[in-house]
């Protein structure tokens, strides 16, 4: 079953260096490679849902410019159900220096959000009979947060379950919390939600029920190379991470989030979804780039049958009767 997921993100051009290590600062360091192609957490994880098996309709903004010339010709041919992609003449298509170093292949990133940041009223509104009916609406924070807010006030008032990437960071309300279905922040982010520093399982239990203490029900904390935690009211899990030999780790987390949002739309339940995006988004960082190295669904399939052990180990349940 193909399930419809609508993703209202940002568009960037990613401009990706790679290196031995990160130079230091006022140093000069030859790159290995360099390269320029599609990327913004929005498009990314609409590409990964796509490629994880929904349909997709992508809603995006970018520049009057030769960018975002790219960008349609790019979204066209990408396999979408719909693009909704509005224009900004006053601001650039936003883009992003990405810097990839050494063998685990960690990355330092700058961006320019440009046309991303412009997000009007009329155009969110306009969108609302594409966000009612989808099954998802996956959004993060590199747009306005305005359009954010209405973009998700608008699925909740239409009963379409929202997954929010709190990424890049940027301060939210408690009231905004409480109007989504689930958080899926990594550990630094989860830390600058609630002041906990997150840095181990133990820690990411803290943040989660400080997190659910401000009303989030459902949450998923990824924590890198330890996997990532899963918690609701009423139970708490453990995902695994699955063995890699990654090459580029710049679209991680937006592989993970791409490929949850459609497993979800798909009615698979949370847990399993979870599994899947670990899988999933242990191929994508064995692949350069960001939006290019979205793998298939088969692939991600692929690697759980590689490792059957690999399982959701549940923490903590709490019984129907205690609810």
């Amino acid at each position: 079953m193909k399930g419809k997921v609508c993703v209202f993100g940002s568009f960037n051009l990613d401009i990706v260096t790679k290196m031995s290590r990160f130079p230091l600062p006022g140093e000069s360091l030859v790159a290995h490679s360099s390269m320029m192609g599609p990327g913004g957490k929005g498009s990314n994880q609409a590409t990964a849902a796509l490629r994880a098996g929904a349909r997709v309709h992508y809603i995006g903004k970018v520049g009057n410019d030769d960018f975002g010339q790219f960008a349609r010709r790019h979204l066209e041919k990408t396999g979408f159900d719909a693009i909704t992609l509005f224009t900004c003449k006053e601001k650039p298509t936003g883009n992003a220096m990405i810097y990839v170093a050494g063998d685990d292949a960690e990355n330092m990133i700058s961006v320019y959000p440009g046309a991303n940041l412009t997000v009007t009223t009329a155009e969110v509104n306009r969108c609302q009979p594409t966000v009612a009916a989808a099954d998802i609406l996956l959004v993060q924070l590199e747009n306005n947060l305005s359009a954010i807010q209405r973009m998700v006030r608008n699925a909740r008032q239409a009963g379409t379950y929202v997954i929010v990437n709190p990424a890049p960071w940027q301060k939210v309300s408690a009231a905004f919390l409480k109007n989504i279905d689930l958080l899926t922040p990594n550990s630094t982010e989860a830390s600058q939600l609630t002041g906990i520093a997150v840095k181990d399982y133990a820690s990411a239990q803290r943040a989660a029920e400080a997190l659910h203490a401000t009303g989030v029900r459902q949450l998923i904390i990824t924590l890198g190379m330890q996997g990532a935690l899963l918690s609701t009211e009423k139970y708490l899990a453990h995902i695994p991470v699955y063995p890699a030999q990654p090459v580029d780790s710049t679209g991680a987390g937006d592989s993970f989030n791409g490929a949850l949002a459609a497993r979800l739309a798909a009615g698979e339940p949370l847990e399993q979804a979870a599994l899947f995006a670990s899988a999933y988004a242990s191929v994508c960082v064995e692949r350069a780039g960001a939006a290019n190295a979205m793998p298939l669904y088969s692939d991600a399939i692929a690697r759980m049958q590689q490792y059957p052990e690999l399982t959701v180990t549940f923490v903590e349940q709490v019984s129907a009767e205690a609810t």
